[in-house]
């Protein structure tokens, strides 16, 4: 009785009176306050890890921050399970009380959680939780947070999950008791938390699942990634889960938001047994992305899986939901063997992907003389074979590219110091492209124009920054990436060449009007203007 009566002298001198003081404004007020002061701490609380902020947000306004004394329980062992708490500020320890004796078993951390076990599973309190010194928790009751959780289900699952992980990873044995029954819970249906079927699905808990779908629950419930119960069953390979699921009406050819289907998951989960059970059920695998299904294999080095595609019906030729295909990904990877393996389906190495590139002209570009060697054995040019790369080359396989370009950089002799000017300033340190795309298309533009037009190929290649320009009078023409030269003049006369007008000014995005070369960083962008405007 003194230390509360202290504890409430406290806080009425000191001004500690922060709950009472939120009461009586409005909610939405009250609301934001607790948002500001408590929502960084929540949201490290391993039980929320992964919820959505929507959840949190409705948890945190409910939440309750009250101060305890020294000494003072907060909750007791085995009392029945009305609340749960996290601590903000202060010390509190967790007692066992086993045979008339009190035995300090673990200590909280500013953002630790207590009685959550009591309150998501409906049993008695494990400990007592006693404070060390005056301790500032958030409060949440039972009922309010059973309330938020029921309109967010999803949420619901990954708050079980965090806290089925957790008492996995305390190895503890007193936890691992707790764990075995609360997974006899689950597998009852006796538990208050409402659960998913994803969850049961991702446990591989045939017996809750079927106790949620006899509940009426959806079989063909999915994840916030559009996955199925099925697909989730699937990829762990339960064949009982996928019974029960057909058994209550899932449909076996549904798609993520990936383009995956059920049967795909199997297949690369290499179980063969609900590969079969889907297949004599009605699934195919062509109701999903097979290109994307395909390039997946290559990017894997998996010719067997590749294979099985095959097997069950699946295009390996067909482009993905990029636009691409499994042989210009087989390319790009140097993979020589599914290179070879793809062109024995069929695969016609001179139809262009939505990017503008052919196979052969990526493997032309690419330089890789045995894919080259192939291609011209298995499917010889023609006169009308086009075998140069698209005008302005660009696909996500361009950026996997491992080696480097053919043709020799040019390295200016200044470029071994890495100062640009002769004041001594030091320049920026630039990036080196050579194995870019940008490195790529200049190069290869040097060594094919050879004449006609100014040579650049004195500039500082290996010390180059890339920028890229636009012209004012030429806005239908685009932006054209190029390496910086030395001068003023020299990007000036660059631009003329690619917009075909003579231009006086170089300025930055917002008009800024530029006059030395060396205020110029790598992956700026620049207006080049002529006199008149």
């Amino acid at each position: 009785m003194i230390a509360h009566l202290r504890l409430r002298h406290r806080t009425d001198s000191e001004g500690l009176q922060q709950q009472e003081t939120l009461e009586t404004l409005p909610k939405a007020i009250r609301s934001g306050i607790s948002h500001y002061l408590f929502y960084p701490l929540v949201d490290k609380v391993y039980l929320f890890h992964g919820v959505s902020n929507d959840l949190l947000f409705q948890l945190v306004s409910e939440m309750k921050a009250e101060y305890f004394p020294p000494k003072e329980d907060v909750i007791l062992q085995n009392e029945a399970p009305t609340d749960l708490y996290i601590l903000v500020t202060g010390a509190v320890d967790l007692i066992s009380h086993k045979n008339g004796m009190d035995q300090v078993v673990g200590e909280l951390k500013m953002g630790d959680v207590c009685g959550e076990v009591g309150v998501l599973c409906c049993r008695p309190q494990l400990f007592n939780v006693r404070t060390k010194k005056v301790s500032q928790l958030l409060r949440l009751d039972r009922s309010s947070f059973f309330n938020i959780v029921k309109t967010n289900i999803g949420d619901g699952t990954i708050i079980m999950n965090n806290l089925l992980q957790h008492l996995k990873e305390r190895r503890d044995p007193m936890m691992t008791a707790i764990l075995a029954d609360i997974e006899h819970m689950l597998t009852q249906g006796r538990m208050d938390m409402p659960l998913s079927l994803c969850f049961a699905a991702n446990r591989g808990d045939d017996l809750l699942l079927r106790q949620l779908l006899k509940k009426g629950m959806d079989p063909n419930e999915s994840d916030s990634n559009g996955r199925t119960v099925l697909h989730i069953a699937a990829s762990k390979g339960s064949v009982e889960c996928i019974l029960l699921l057909l058994d209550f009406g899932a449909h076996p050819n549904r798609k993520d938001s990936e383009g995956n289907v059920p049967l795909w998951d199997a297949i690369a989960g290499k179980h063969e047994a609900v590969v079969k059970l889907l297949v004599d059920n009605g699934a195919t695998i062509s109701s999903g992305d097979v290109g994307q299904f395909a390039c997946f294999a290559v990017e894997q080095g998996s010719l067997d899986l590749l294979k099985e595609i095959i097997k069950y019906g699946g295009d390996v030729t067909l482009l993905n939901s990029l636009g691409t295909t499994a042989i210009h990904t087989a390319i790009s990877e140097e993979n020589v063997e599914i290179v070879k393996f793809l062109l024995e389906q069929g695969t016609d190495i001179d139809k262009a992907d939505v990017h503008g590139w052919t196979p052969r002209a990526l493997a032309e570009y690419q330089g890789h003389e045995e894919i080259k060697e192939l291609f011209n054995l298995m499917q010889p040019t023609s006169k009308e074979t086009n075998v140069c790369p698209p005008e302005a080359p660009f696909a996500p396989y361009l950026m996997k590219y491992q080696s480097d370009p053919a043709i020799p950089l040019f390295i200016h002799e200044e470029t071994a110091r890495e100062t640009g000017s002769s004041n001594g300033r030091l320049r920026r340190r630039a990036s080196f492209f050579q194995n870019s795309l940008i490195g790529f298309v200049a190069a290869r533009q040097r060594h094919h124009e050879g004449g006609g037009g100014r040579d650049y190929s004195s500039t500082k290649i290996a010390n180059s920054s890339r920028i890229t320009i636009r012209c004012l009078e030429k806005a239908h023409i685009g932006r054209r990436a190029v390496l910086l030269p030395d001068s003023i003049n020299e990007l000036l006369d660059i631009g003329a060449e690619k917009f075909g007008v003579s231009l006086a000014k170089v300025l930055t995005e917002d008009g800024a009007l530029i006059e030395d070369i060396e205020v110029i960083r790598d992956g700026d962008h620049l207006v080049l203007a002529t006199s008149e405007n």
